[in-house]
């Protein structure tokens, strides 16, 4: 059954919006390096085959996880939007620096990784805003000679 029309239920509620899932940055802290932590623990997994002697043989190598705000908006369970209001949204203020420092160290996981190579250079550097650019300049300079002569002399 529907409420009534015209009704003031909403005036009877005592806040708005529901609380902050991290009330406080010790919070979003510990529950960040429980990802972390998680991430670690969680390498990747890639099945190789190897050829040796007439032999086939399958191993399973770990690779690096590289970390992502993505993954890490999925592991506490918040939506990205929720993490731009950690980062940066009105209400929001004594989680600013905590937020700065887990991206600082995302960042650093990544650039770590592809640097050592543990991750794909290419799509780690797009993923970061890095960009290897080469400009070309093409200006053509134009200079205007000029060559006195005497018409006279001149022949054709």
């Amino acid at each position: 059954m529907p409420a009534p029309k015209n009704n003031k239920f909403w005036e009877a509620r005592s806040k708005s919006g529901r609380d902050k899932i991290f009330s406080t940055p010790d919070d979003l802290w510990c529950a960040a390096q429980e990802y972390f932590k998680w991430n670690e623990e969680n390498p990747l997994q890639e099945e190789r085959v190897f050829h040796a002697q007439g032999n086939i043989t399958r191993a399973t190598v770990s690779k690096m996880r590289a970390m992502t705000k993505t993954a890490l908006c999925r592991f506490l369970h918040i939506d990205p939007v929720t993490w731009e209001n950690y980062r940066k949204g009105e209400g929001y203020e004594d989680f600013f620096n905590i937020s700065r420092e887990i991206e600082s160290i995302i960042y650093d996981q990544k650039f770590t990784g592809a640097a050592a190579e543990l991750l794909s250079g290419n799509i780690i550097a797009r993923e970061l805003g890095l960009v290897d650019k080469k400009e070309v300049d093409n200006t053509v300079s134009v200079i205007e000679l000029k060559k006195d002569f005497d018409e006279d002399t001149a022949s054709v």
